[in-house]
């Protein structure tokens, strides 16, 4: 999935929250408000129905299908429907857990093995067979259903919001989520699925949705099919007040300003590969489709210890003036814990921008994310007519009251199109090591603008499940700033695409042969954490061809094969 895609899967995803109101009146499959169907207390009551019997899809001219957002819902009512999802380590499968909570008393069951195979929620889920006005199938696809994609409440005396996070996340090295509906909530079924058009030419047609029979045993939902009538239409260039190729949510993404380098949008652009995300952009499982308000958590991250992390600095508002008095760290201060994954999404490129003709570099995503148990809190100051800020990482106690503070390196300005905010020094280093693992061949860059676009982890303790700076348009500060505050959160982990000429390796004229990509957080240790220990992690790569046609095979690591 790309970063447009699922901005534009978010985009409709929030729209739909109205959506799922015209549910109720629609498919007549919800209670009426303030009534709950009466079932076994703790156990969600799952329904399948359609927002509308009919609906338009746009083909726009040269993209390769449609989209087929046919606005089905699963509605949850009775209880909330919420799964822990984790893997020990890389070498062990993705188990998923549900949660069943009735009142006071919480008990769990495991799904069965190879239920679920990743993150990004339940494959195979939503079933959707395609005729043509003739009668015929045309299309028969199949859908993966991310309860986290909550587009809307069912009744009034629902809550007013959802305390779960807002997408099933994608990076390949995720090692826990937290899925789930509200009760009295409707998750939409068909706006995650952006990555997958289907060839579907202008016409009328007719949809039949519903859900897998094994998910229906599993949960216990009605064996009803939604029927929907399709209308799809060409949109040809300069229609629809946009360019070709581009619908409302992409749209959205573009004018969005983009993270880590998003202003060059889509996976190619001016005869460059700028990668699967853009040049610098996120990867787009964190991209949280509304920004809401933070709340304490009532589910699997409430209790002593474990929240949603939104008592820990509330708000996480900067300060308006450097700190002043000695610095200091108190012993017992709750502090971050930086951890690098391995690297992916690795490919050799021609580089970009200009650069001269014939040279090889060796491009990959790189992440380094916060395992907590406090949010890594850093702030910029600049002093008059001054080229760089001086940084400085803030600790807080449980309530969120600040007890000390250290300088910790500064942040530069980084003007590059595509960049064009503050960056924070020594947060993370790159080495290309020789076969030794201990020759560094080359290095890459050292300076970052903090965000939160990957959801890495969020069973650990203290995780935020609504990180507020999901990109960069809500962090990094402009050049005229004077001051900025960037923050990664528990659980969230910030990912940079390493596309760029000095942030790519140039591998022009290096011998084939076996190599790693290491990527280090922390690097020169200003940082404060709890664990320096585990911010070191290594990617094998093996370089092959020849020059301007140089190759990579990238082996699997452990159980996660994603090159």
């Amino acid at each position: 999935m790309t970063r447009l895609q699922h901005r534009k899967g978010i985009k409709r995803g929030a729209f739909a929250a109205g959506a799922a109101l015209t549910v109720v009146a629609v498919a007549g499959a919800a209670p009426g408000a303030g009534a709950a169907p009466a079932t076994t207390p703790g156990k969600p009551v799952l329904k399948l129905v359609a927002a509308s019997k009919s609906v338009t899809l746009d083909r726009w001219e040269g993209n390769s299908g449609v989209y087929l957002d046919l606005g089905t819902y699963v509605t949850v009512d009775n209880a909330p429907l919420e799964f822990k999802v984790t893997r020990k380590s890389y070498k062990d499968p993705v188990v998923a857990q549900q949660i069943l909570r009735n009142g006071t008393r919480t008990t769990t069951r495991t799904l069965p093995a190879g239920t679920v195979k990743d993150f990004s929620g339940l494959p195979g889920f939503l079933e959707v067979s395609v005729k043509n006005a003739s009668g015929v199938e045309v299309q028969k696809t199949k859908g993966t259903f991310c309860p986290n994609n909550a587009s809307g409440r069912l009744r009034p005396d629902a809550p007013a919001t959802s305390h779960y996070p807002e997408s099933c996340p994608t990076n390949p090295f995720t090692l826990g989520s937290v899925w789930g509906v509200e009760k009295g909530w409707a998750a939409n079924t068909t706006a995650v699925d952006y990555d997958n058009p289907v060839d579907l030419p202008a016409g009328e047609y007719t949809a039949k949705v519903s859900v897998a029979k094994k998910y229906r045993d599993l949960f216990g939902i009605p064996n009803n099919q939604a029927t929907i009538k399709v209308t799809v239409r060409q949109i040809s260039d300069g229609e629809g007040g946009g360019g070709a190729g581009l619908t409302g949510g992409q749209h959205s993404s573009m004018a969005h300003g983009g993270a880590h380098g998003g202003a060059h949008g889509g996976a190619h652009a001016g005869g460059h590969h700028y990668g699967p995300r853009g040049a610098d952009a996120p990867t787009p499982s964190a991209l949280s489709h509304a920004l809401e308000d933070r709340g304490l958590a009532h589910h699997l991250g409430d209790g002593s210890g474990h929240t949603d992390g939104s008592r820990i600095a509330p708000g996480l508002k900067a300060n308006s003036k450097r700190p002043t008095g000695r610095a200091a760290v108190p012993a017992n201060a709750p502090k971050p814990d930086l951890r690098s994954l391995p690297a992916w999404d690795i490919a050799v490129t021609d580089g970009e921008d200009g650069d001269a003709p014939g040279k090889d570099y060796l491009a990959f995503s790189a992440n380094v994310w916060n395992a907590g148990p406090a949010p890594l809190v850093v702030d910029g100051f600049r002093k008059p007519g001054a080229d760089l800020m001086d940084a400085y990482q803030y600790f807080y106690d449980a309530n969120g009251k600040q007890i000390g503070y250290s300088p910790t390196g500064t942040m530069e300005w980084d003007p590059r199109i595509g960049h064009e905010h503050w960056h924070f020094t020594d947060f993370a280093s790159y080495h290309l090591l020789a076969a030794d693992k201990k020759e560094i061949v080359k290095s890459g860059k050292e300076a970052f603008c903090l965000a939160n676009t990957d959801a890495v982890d969020y069973t650990v303790k203290n995780a935020n499940w609504h990180p507020y700076n999901t990109d960069l348009s809500t962090a990094c500060g402009q050049q005229n700033s004077i001051s900025v505050r960037e923050v990664l959160d528990v659980g969230s982990g910030d990912t940079y695409t390493q596309y760029r000429p000095g942030q790519s390796f140039d591998i022009t004229g290096l011998p084939n042969g076996t190599y790693y990509i290491e990527v280090v957080a922390n690097p020169a240790k200003r940082l404060k954490e709890t664990n320096l220990k585990n911010n070191v992690s290594l990617r094998k790569v093996v370089l092959g061809g020849t020059t301007g046609a140089r190759t990579v095979t990238v082996p699997p690591y452990d159980l996660i094969n994603a090159p």
